[in-house]
């Protein structure tokens, strides 16, 4: 994170001097958002309808928030509910073909792409789930190809999204992290994409949903809490084979000076918090959010290396074997548990839906 950014984000927590110095910007971005969704909702902008649920998780706050570990828990309900869920990504940082709008990313596609390709996010999607992801910046045109080539599929989880207002929802699913709404003012003044309470785009079949994934978020928005916390340590060739848990464990008496945790997520500080209460003392590497990993960013001399999810899908066993043999390298798969109440309401909501959209 650059230093301006770093500046940004500590003035967007209180209502300091240099965020009032940037509240005549706030003032514009509010009239823009507001004419913008007006056109959405009077008809003025075209906005799709597709013919099956869709579903939004998305963040009011710019930068990460939590909305991937939601979609994968929202995907592994919904498959347990019975539904044949697909799902909708830009994929940040996807190198689409120049001849190509969309990607799939499926069961049949996949051994053919990595995720330099897809987009970290969707690949990790993918292989937690194995619900298709269509892959593509325009959502409505992503979720027509995506029916076609699955017609099996009846809903669709767009991933990110929430301000993609060229595509109509039945459900929003809001996210916010520790940061909570900030300082409650809109971009630049505060982290605000949007207001708290906007005026919907379009008629929405539910409410939207508001899942805190820190118990020490607030907005005052009523929600609902998730807890998280990393899992046993799993090495990275037998995540890569679908295991998230294995029998074989760190060994305990690994020193500090060959231990390293890397993390190319938008928080990577909370990833080695959660490594130390775990009890593990490592050297430390913080990436950039979506770091591509072309060159391996830990040092030749670590023995035993410690990795996101997010960065494991751009972390090829065999491409490690050949440039650091001898290191070992685990995975902390993330354990994101939203809390009873929201599959509740979520459940509720789903049943709101006309009968053909209902699974079995």
């Amino acid at each position: 994170m650059s230093r301006l950014a770093a500046q940004l984000n500590q003035a967007w927590l209180k209502k300091g001097p240099l965020a009032l110095c940037l509240l005549p910007a706030a003032a514009l971005m509010l009239l823009l958002v507001t004419i913008r969704r007006a056109g959405y909702r009077q008809g003025w902008l075209r906005s799709e309808k597709l013919p099956v649920p869709v579903l939004v998780v998305g963040n009011r706050v710019v930068g990460g928030a939590g909305k991937t570990p939601t979609t994968i828990a929202l995907l592994k309900h919904l498959q347990q509910q019975g539904w044949k869920p697909g799902v909708l990504s830009r994929g940040y940082k996807a190198e689409l073909p120049a001849h190509q709008t969309h990607v799939l990313l499926d069961a049949d596609t996949s051994s053919g792409l990595n995720a330099a390709q897809t987009g970290d996010e969707p690949m990790l999607i993918w292989r937690r789930t194995g619900a298709p992801v269509m892959i593509g910046r325009d959502r409505a045109s992503g979720g027509r190809a995506m029916l076609q080539a699955h017609p099996e599929i009846n809903v669709l989880v767009c991933d990110d999204g929430l301000q993609h207002l060229q595509l109509q929802r039945d459900l929003e699913i809001i996210v916010f992290d520790a940061r909570g709404a900030g300082n409650g003012w809109l971009l630049p003044a505060g982290p605000l994409r949007e207001p708290i309470h906007v005026s919907p785009a379009s008629d929405l079949a539910a409410a939207p949903l508001v899942l805190y994934n820190a118990p020490q978020a607030t907005t005052d928005l009523p929600g609902h809490v998730a807890t998280q916390a990393t899992e046993q340590l799993c090495p990275l060739i037998d995540w890569w084979q679908g295991r998230t848990a294995s029998a074989t464990l760190m060994p305990q008496d690994t020193r500090a000076a060959s231990t390293w945790a890397v993390a190319g997520i938008a928080h990577p500080q909370r990833f080695f918090e959660a490594l130390s209460k775990q009890g593990f003392t490592c050297q430390t590497i913080p990436l950039d959010d979506h770091a591509d990993l072309g060159d391996i960013p830990w040092p030749a001399q670590a023995r035993d290396v410690i990795v996101t999810e997010k960065d494991a899908v751009k972390l090829d066993p065999d491409r490690l074997a050949r440039e650091r043999p001898g290191c070992r390298v685990w995975v902390a798969a993330l354990d994101f548990r939203p809390e009873a109440s929201f599959w509740l309401a979520l459940d509720a909501a789903m049943k709101q839906l006309p009968a053909r959209h209902q699974p079995g």
